[in-house]
């Protein structure tokens, strides 16, 4: 298949049991012990399917959920020792999308990982590819690449705050946002000043140009529909 999966445990001998299991399928399988360092290898890595404990040091996995899901859709599993309805519900709603009770079946997981990464290319590369693109005038964000192109085609290369926010304006051009709107979709759970806010918008306009991001005096700002004006 191909298929790169991370598996983030801080128990080795899971880790151990799942490397075993998956790469009889031709799965390769990455390992992390901890949130953190899971991190850091999606960072370095092209990964295709992430599988989670929750209960671990460092960062815990309902974090970790959390975090991958502001920049990336990829199929997560949660493999845990957290057997109330609860913690599997907030999972879920974190984002993950499928969640399995340790002690587990080997064989199940790994037919449950092939389910999920056959319905995510599948259904995911063809539909939710098709319905990923943002057009505004000259700009084309791609939602499922991350990415944002001019009209010559050329990427637009943007902080993850700065993609968030330009979503979010092309996903309603003509709207006007607040500064306090702004600020939970670009920053979440962060703490920054009205100053950063300031800064990150002029680097934004700077960026795919002043005159596409009009700023609405005592208001917040709006992406022109037309891009005529400043």
């Amino acid at each position: 298949m191909g298929y790169q999966i991370l598996a983030v445990d801080d128990e080795k001998e899971i880790i151990k049991l799942l490397k075993l299991y998956l790469e009889r399928d031709e799965l390769t399988l990455y390992e992390a012990y901890n949130g953190k360092e899971a991190l850091a290898v999606l960072e370095e890595k092209q990964i295709d399917l992430l599988i989670v404990d929750i209960m671990m040091p460092e960062i815990s996995g309902f974090e970790l959920i959390k975090r991958v899901r502001k920049n990336s859709n990829i199929p997560i599993m949660v493999i845990s020792a957290c057997v109330e309805s609860s913690d599997r519900i907030f999972g879920l709603e974190l984002g993950a999308d499928d969640y399995i009770v340790k002690p587990f079946d080997p064989l199940e997981v790994v037919a449950r990982a092939k389910a999920l990464l056959r319905r995510f290319n599948t259904l995911g590369s063809n539909k939710e590819t098709a319905l990923s693109q943002i057009l505004v005038g000259e700009l084309k964000l791609d939602t499922y690449a991350c990415t944002v192109q001019n009209d010559g085609g050329e990427i637009i290369e943007l902080s993850a705050v700065e993609f968030r926010v330009l979503k979010l304006l092309m996903e309603n051009p003509g709207r006007v946002f607040t500064r306090e709107q702004i600020f939970e979709h670009g920053w979440k759970d962060e703490i920054v000043s009205d100053n950063s806010i300031r800064v990150m918008m002029s680097k934004l306009r700077e960026k795919i140009g002043a005159e596409k991001i009009k700023t609405i005096r005592g208001l917040g700002y709006r992406l022109e529909k037309s891009h005529e004006g400043s």
